[in-house]
């Protein structure tokens, strides 16, 4: 297994991150620079989407986890290669914390790993800058 995440705090309540969050991965909420998300059913576990990263072919994914304004996450399966892509969202005395993880697992997953795991999740920094910048202007 290979994994990495990146942690970030704003003053936004957890409602407004989450709203945010939610409205992206529906589709409902887009921006220069975010990936685009086609739901196939309802924003619910085992609902099946489209993920266009900006400037890459889409790729299929599911909804493996949702806990309303705490956890999303969603898996994309790559042959023997597993990507899990999960946001934590968690109360601070001054607003939020959420945490983007990725995880890729599978039986080349240590090769293949540190190689693939930087190359997407490079930009988890500035994707949480966006998404808390959406986050206030909708709040």
């Amino acid at each position: 297994m290979w994994s990495t995440e990146h942690i970030a705090e704003t003053t936004l309540s957890r409602d407004a991150v989450w709203a945010a969050l939610r409205d992206l991965h529906t589709g409902d909420l887009t921006y220069e620079g975010a990936d685009a998300f086609e739901l196939d059913g309802p924003f619910a576990v085992g609902t099946e989407l489209t993920i266009t990263p900006v400037g890459q072919d889409p790729f299929r994914s599911t909804i493996v986890d949702l806990v309303e304004t705490e956890t999303y996450a969603d898996r994309t399966e790559f042959g023997d290669i597993v990507l899990t892509f999960r946001h934590t969202l968690v109360d601070t005395p001054t607003g939020t914390r959420v945490t983007h993880r990725l995880d890729i697992t599978g039986p080349g997953a240590d090769e293949v790993g540190p190689e693939l795991g930087p190359q997407i999740s490079d930009d988890f920094p500035e994707s949480m800058a966006a998404l808390f910048e959406q986050a206030a202007r909708r709040a």
